[in-house]
Parts: C-alpha cells; sequence; structure tokens
C-alpha cells in the first residue's frame, strides 16, 4: 500500500506561481497512475490533472497554467502552478491508481494523500 504526503502549498497572491509535491512511499510509485485533485470550500472535489507511467498527461481546465510530472526515481509526482487565479483557492489532493489508463474521476484512484492548503489572494 502506498503512503502519499503532499507539500508546496501556502498562501500566494493572483498571478504568482506555485510548485507542489507529492512523496510516496510503500509501494511502486513509477506502476502507478498518480492524480491531483482539489476541494474547494462547499463544492465536490475536482480532477486537476493525471500522469501515466510513461509521462502521457490529462488535465481539465487548468491546461496551459499547470504543468504535472513525475520523477520515478525519487517516488515524487510535482504540479507546477503558474498565473494562479483566486479560483484556484482548494486543498490538493495527490493520489495513486492502480492502472494503466488515465482516470479523471476520484473513484478511480485507490490511495490519497492528506492534502496541502492552496490559497489565492486577488
Amino acid at each position: 500500500q502506498v503512503q502519499l504526503v503532499e507539500s508546496g502549498g501556502g498562501l500566494v497572491q493572483a498571478g504568482d506561481s506555485l510548485s507542489l509535491s507529492c512523496a510516496a512511499s510503500g509501494g511502486a510509485f513509477s506502476t502507478y497512475v498518480m492524480g491531483w485533485f482539489r476541494q474547494a470550500p462547499g463544492k465536490e472535489r475536482e480532477f486537476v490533472a493525471a500522469i501515466s507511467r510513461s509521462g502521457t498527461s490529462s488535465f481539465d481546465s487548468v491546461k496551459g497554467r499547470f504543468t504535472i510530472s513525475r520523477d520515478n526515481a525519487k517516488n515524487t509526482l510535482y504540479l507546477q502552478m503558474n498565473s494562479l487565479k483566486p479560483e484556484d483557492t482548494a486543498v490538493y489532493y495527490c493520489a495513486a491508481r492502480n492502472d494503466l489508463l488515465l482516470g479523471r474521476r476520484s473513484r478511480d484512484y485507490d490511495y490519497w494523500g492528506q492534502g496541502t492548503q492552496v490559497t489565492v489572494s486577488s
């Protein structure tokens, strides 16, 4: 079973950049599809981006501003967020999917981190 720990969240201003990390342990990180989700107050958790074992990525509405990447040697997933907007404010979660295919739904993922808060002020 893989354990996931996110870091890098914080308070930034609109237009700033922020980089999130997700450290994985206890499992074969390189074999998992990895994803980022976020949940704003009063809203459901939503898909942000996912990356396959080989590096193929998928994005939702953040495409062009956010970049997802992974370092299998370091068992770490990243989310680079640029041109942040107040509507990007949310708790960001990383997740692992024990499958070959990219997933965009919360239920597609088997393991979750505890989340890291990102707050973007206007």
